[in-house]
């Protein structure tokens, strides 16, 4: 899943690097908070300045300062780029903390990442409480749009079903086409990407099963 895959951001902040003052609010307002205070949390227990984070995540420094002061809400690509550097999973960076054994996840509470342009889009199917090795995603691509993902950490593995339009999966140089119920398992530890030819917007499932849970 993109995460390095477009994984820019807020208008007013670098805008040839992470934003343009006319895009959309890149992910849920109530998100911001939540991503501000994990990236504070996770950065300081590994020891990291904003600098070294910013050199080796290439996420610029004054981005991931606005990000944990609330001033500046990600997209799914800079999330994507940050958990990287830090090592966690996606999850360990929009997680809320909180316990439960039952979880609702109501459609009109949803948190949702995405792309810069808004072309692709993902919703967490699953409560940000807990570090995880598995995470579950609605991922929507509009037609026409492409979605490219850097290399997730080693060992990710994605398995993904198609439930509405039809998308190219590009891997390592293979393309693989699929259809509604298509459904394809691969190592995400490598560059990918998504492709929408179709004519209607594509709705996936994703499973992404990481090496090790950290948090």
């Amino acid at each position: 899943m993109p995460d390095p895959g477009s994984v820019a951001d807020e208008p007013h902040v670098e805008p040839a690097e992470d934003a343009t003052p006319s895009e959309p609010r890149p992910a849920s307002a109530d998100l911001t908070p939540v991503v501000g205070a994990n990236l504070r949390r996770l950065r300081v227990k590994r020891g990291l300045s904003l600098e070294r984070l910013s050199r080796s995540s290439g996420v610029s420094r004054a981005m991931l300062s606005q990000i944990e002061l609330g001033q500046s809400t990600p997209t799914i690509n800079i999330v994507w780029k940050i958990a990287t550097a830090l090592g966690v999973p996606f999850s360990g960076l929009v997680q809320s903390r909180a316990t439960g054994d039952l979880s609702v996840l109501r459609a009109e509470n949803a948190k949702i990442l995405a792309s810069r342009d808004g072309a692709f889009s993902s919703r967490a199917l699953f409560p940000f409480d807990e570090p995880r090795r598995v995470e579950f995603y609605e991922i929507r691509l509009a037609r026409g749009a492409t979605e490219h993902a850097e290399a997730h950490p080693p060992g990710t593995v994605e398995n993904l079903v198609v439930s509405a339009g039809e998308i190219v999966v590009e891997v390592e140089g293979r393309r693989e086409a699929l259809g509604p119920g298509d459904a394809i398992v691969f190592h995400a530890d490598v560059a990918h990407a998504y492709v929408n030819a179709g004519a209607v917007d594509a709705v996936m499932y994703l499973v992404m099963t990481y090496a090790d849970s950290v948090g």
